[in-house]
């Protein structure tokens, strides 16, 4: 009897944990509900709805372009400071370095920096060279002025016309003449040497001599710049005239008295009779 009242508690007691919500095998615990606010993502606004961050997202760069040594295109030429393209400043260094050593004329500097077989600046360069150069061109008148009467020993009115022409120095009458009012010049010594290189190399009589001094075609001394010459070089006329009658004969072929005849002209060698005597009788 007893046996069986246990058994009926043993049942009875299962049936009570059922009733009491005891999970089985055979029946899934149901999934507990999720907050869909905590899991599912907000939809998604309209783009006009939610602006773009430019300003904290775009690099700097790309709004205000900034140069750095790395983007090159945007580095300004170096050789352009304060407006002044290199090529510009190139030419007037280049005038200055002129100036200092040759003491051109502004004429001739401009030719110099643009001749194709000078500096071959551009016209605008140079134009600025010469524009914005230092430069004293009557003191640079004078320096060439002083060269030309140490080693070509000039006349006044040589060196005044060499500083001047188109073919010379290209200074202007003005500049010039400050040279050649201001030089340290003795004509006098100057119409002498001149004299000397004539008679050594070109063997000249006397009259003809002065007459290359004078001459507008030729040294432009004064009359009385080229007597002191030839009453002071040292000249054997005879012998000059000796020379000179050798000359003809040996490149022209003339006879002895065709000779005296050029020797004594005042359209040929201007020697007098005398001289000529000399040179005919010692020719042979």
């Amino acid at each position: 009897m007893k046996k069986k009242v246990l058994s009926l508690l043993v049942i009875f007691s299962f049936f009570a944990l059922v009733a009491c919500g005891t999970p089985t095998t055979n029946q899934p615990e149901p999934t507990p509900p999720v907050s869909v606010s905590n899991t599912t993502p907000s939809p998604t606004k309209p783009a006009e709805d939610t602006p773009t961050q430019a300003a904290d997202t775009t690099p700097a760069a790309t709004q205000t372009p900034i140069p750095t040594p790395e983007d090159s295109s945007q580095i300004p030429d170096k050789a352009e400071n304060n407006g002044v393209p290199s090529e510009y400043k190139s030419a007037l260094n280049k005038a200055n370095s002129y100036n200092d050593l040759m003491h051109m004329s502004k004429a001739r500097l401009y030719d110099q920096l643009t001749s194709e077989y000078g500096e071959k600046f551009s016209a605008d360069a140079a134009q600025y060279a010469i524009d914005n150069i230092k430069a004293d061109w009557n003191a640079n008148a004078l320096a060439i002025a002083e060269t030309y009467n140490s080693t070509m020993h000039m006349s006044k009115a040589g060196l005044y016309e060499q500083l001047t022409s188109e073919y010379g120095e290209q200074f202007t009458q003005e500049e010039a003449q400050y040279a050649v009012d201001n030089i340290a010049a003795d004509w006098n010594a100057n119409a002498l040497a001149s004299a000397q290189n004539y008679n050594d190399t070109m063997h000249m009589s006397k009259a003809g001599l002065y007459d290359q001094l004078t001459s507008e075609y030729g040294e432009q001394f004064t009359p009385e710049e080229a007597q002191y010459a030839v009453d002071n070089v040292v000249a054997d006329w005879k012998e000059n005239a000796l020379q000179k009658a050798k000359e003809y004969r040996s490149l022209m072929d003339m006879s002895s008295e065709a000779i005296r005849d050029q020797l004594v002209s005042e359209y040929g060698e201007q020697f007098t009779q005398e001289e000529a005597d000399y040179a005919i009788a010692n020719l042979d």
